[in-house]
């Protein structure tokens, strides 16, 4: 019984990890959701067993194989195969995290060994949010999505500030336990335990007292007002997008469009990949979808759209400059880069084109492809135009008739805070969503979506207007609170005012900078015991 008890504190954490991710609304258990694996390691590395560390590994390999199971199994409904290849990638990724956490906790003393753990799973998402293979639904600090006025104060940290937060609080909530555990003498233990639950009240208590504070600070937004309309078309993504008529899809957005647009309206945003046929670029003016847009805005003057299109660039097989994503054309000495674009038209006939940065690993981009090229097969299906697309390298700004600026984030890109800051330092007064997420059905994931970009407001105090084609469309206030929003496989529209303004948050600013920390304490952490392992190694020898 006692060589499973560590294994059932483990399974305990990830059921835990589970029930306080959005949206169960049990977002108060992240406090303690670590205990019992921290808990789990303790014992494990007390017993002094042979294969301790392979018993560690498995121990943290239940916990994160349940949170990543329970929590984003949805991804298998675009690629069973390829869900369970990204829910298990997570998971071996938090696990080893974990288990150089214990082999420290090993070598040195627990009150370097503890803090260290936080360096370690700081630094762990700061290269998940910013390598090839990035998959971070499960930063922690996303956590607190659907609680947004706990954590207003991510305008300073962003959702690191957020991860670091659950870690501190569950660190001291698994001492006041052990303290409780420990057969020490019973003055000794009040004085300890009372010190501890102070402790853990003030962690708690002064993050969300600040938290409060800014959200009544910011309960009128600041800018000028300006109104927008956003379009949800419903269009089955499996059955009817990319199989039906282009036309008759736009028809039916701008049908929606036209029971509410007026003479004030500033901005129509359709969804992702809204016109679903392919388009070269250089002939983008001349397509149908296009002319008919022009058409429409005839009526409407001042009036913009804003929307999602797959475009292609042609290149000559000789241009030396061609990017490493361009394929080759069959039957033809071209070659040709694919985008996820989002596309800006002025009444004025004027177009503007960006190209979606923050790719999808194994739908968009394969990560890579030197050593992974052969998961191609085993490819997410999340939406849009799919296979290893081009990208650019700018935070292009949209620039309306009226000259406000507007970042046209895409899908992917709106759960990343510090590339989407490239857009507020590139001036834009507000954030536009677009995506597509009907591939995953009616479950957790287009809501935690959802939610996720409630933090961006906060991030950068920014208004976001959101347009999914079949998820749930919003438009979110600077404090993240959802102001209006559709129902989920609904066609809708939504007509509102966003607020624009040229605030820079210190988030902005400095983007994560947790992560930057956590990462330069965790290579002198690494660099410090290994050269500590030499010296000891050295005196050793030198004693024979």
């Amino acid at each position: 019984m006692k060589k499973i008890i560590p294994f059932l504190l483990s399974l305990l954490s990830g059921v835990l990890l589970w029930l306080s991710w959005p949206t169960s609304g049990w977002s108060v258990l992240l406090f303690i959701a670590w205990v019992p694996l921290l808990t789990a390691e303790e014992i494990l590395r007390k017993q002094v067993v042979k294969k301790t560390t392979a018993y560690i590994f498995a121990s943290a390999f239940i916990c994160f194989l349940i949170w990543n199971t329970l929590t984003t199994w949805w991804v298998c409904n675009s690629s069973t195969v390829g869900g369970i290849v990204a829910i298990g990638i997570n998971t071996i990724l938090m696990s080893l995290v974990f288990l150089v956490y214990h082999g420290v906790n090993k070598k040195v003393n627990s009150t370097i060994a503890y803090p260290a753990l936080i360096a370690f799973w700081l630094a762990f998402e700061y290269l998940h949010l910013n390598w090839e293979i990035s998959w971070p639904w499960l930063t922690l600090g996303n956590a607190f999505a659907e609680k947004h006025s706990w954590v207003q104060w991510y305008q300073y940290t962003g959702v690191l500030g957020g991860s670091a937060w659950i870690l501190i609080v569950n660190l001291l909530a698994f001492f006041l336990l052990r303290s409780i555990r420990n057969n020490l003498l019973w003055k000794l233990k009040q004085l300890n335990i009372s010190m501890l639950l102070l402790a853990i009240f003030l962690a708690c208590a002064l993050p969300m007292f600040l938290s409060y504070h800014l959200y009544k600070l910011h309960a009128i937004d600041k800018g000028d007002p300006l109104e927008v309309i956003v379009a949800q078309p419903n269009i089955d993504p499996y059955n009817e997008k990319f199989s039906g008529n282009s036309i008759d899809q736009l028809a039916k957005l701008l049908q929606l469009v036209s029971t509410v647009i007026d003479s004030n309206t500033s901005l129509i945003i359709g969804p992702e990949t809204a016109l679903a046929n392919g388009m070269w670029e250089e002939e983008i003016p001349l397509n149908e979808n296009i002319i008919v847009l022009k058409k429409y805005l005839l009526s409407y003057p001042n009036c913009n759209v804003l929307l999602g299109l797959s475009s292609f660039k042609a290149y000559e097989a000789a241009d030396a400059n061609k990017p490493i994503t361009a394929r080759k054309l069959k039957n033809a000495n071209i070659y040709f880069d694919a985008f996820n674009t989002a596309l800006l038209l002025q009444p004025n006939g004027s177009l503007q084109l960006y190209h979606k940065s923050k790719l999808v690993p194994g739908v968009e981009q394969m990560p890579y492809p030197k050593i992974f090229g052969f998961l191609e097969a085993l490819a997410l299906d999340l939406g849009g135009t799919s296979g290893s697309l081009g990208r650019q390298l700018e935070r292009t700004v949209f620039k309306l008739y009226n000259g406000t600026l507007v970042a046209p984030a895409i899908c992917y890109e709106s759960i990343y805070g510090e590339f989407l800051s490239g857009f507020i330092n590139n001036k834009a007064g507000f954030i536009s969503i677009i995506t597509n997420d009907g591939w995953w059905g009616n479950t957790e994931g287009h809501r935690q979506h959802l939610c996720y970009a409630k933090l961006r407001a906060i991030e950068f105090r920014k208004s976001i207007a959101r347009s999914a084609n079949t998820g749930i469309s919003a438009i979110i206030n600077q404090r993240g609170d959802i102001e209006q929003q559709t129902y989920y496989w609904q066609a809708d529209v939504i007509k509102g005012k966003v607020f624009v303004n040229d605030n820079i948050t210190f988030y902005a600013k400095h983007g994560d900078f947790l992560g930057w920390i956590a990462c330069y304490l965790t290579a002198i952490i690494m660099v410090s015991l290994i050269v500590k392992g030499f010296l000891k190694r050295k005196h050793n020898q030198s004693k024979i």
